[in-house]
């Protein structure tokens, strides 16, 4: 999708580049994300190398390293985002907001000597098969 974008405009804009990327890539390598965020390591990079590529097509941010590419777009990086959907679903779940029920994933912690407030959670350990 990205080497299509590249390929089809002709005007190289960052704005217009950073708007066709928020809209056509980065839903791409978001998709579902909560569901399917990848374990590996390897797999993280490979999704990354995505947005890598895609920071580099403006000449001038490529002497930068990534990190400070991405701040002066004012992007994240996936990995920023997919822990960002993650602490959303979270959210939806232990508040009714979803369909999926609390108690399949997550125990309300009993323990109230502590400070902060009653919802404070322990994941639930998987059953082996």
């Amino acid at each position: 999708m990205l080497r299509l974008n590249n390929r089809t405009f002709s005007i190289k804009q960052p704005s217009i580049l950073l708007c066709l990327y928020k809209s056509l890539v980065r839903p791409n390598l978001e998709y579902c994300s909560p569901a399917w965020s990848p374990k590996y390591v390897k797999d993280k990079e490979l999704l990354e190398r995505v947005q890598h590529r895609f920071t580099r097509l403006f000449k001038e941010l490529r002497e930068l390293d990534y990190t400070e590419r991405l701040q002066r777009l004012g992007l994240w990086t996936l990995e920023e985002w997919r822990n960002r959907a993650d602490i959303i679903e979270v959210y939806k779940i232990v508040n009714g907001l979803s369909t999926l029920p609390a108690s399949t994933f997550f125990e309300f912690r009993a323990d109230t000597r502590t400070r902060g407030h009653s919802l404070k959670l322990n994941k639930r350990q998987t059953t082996q098969i």
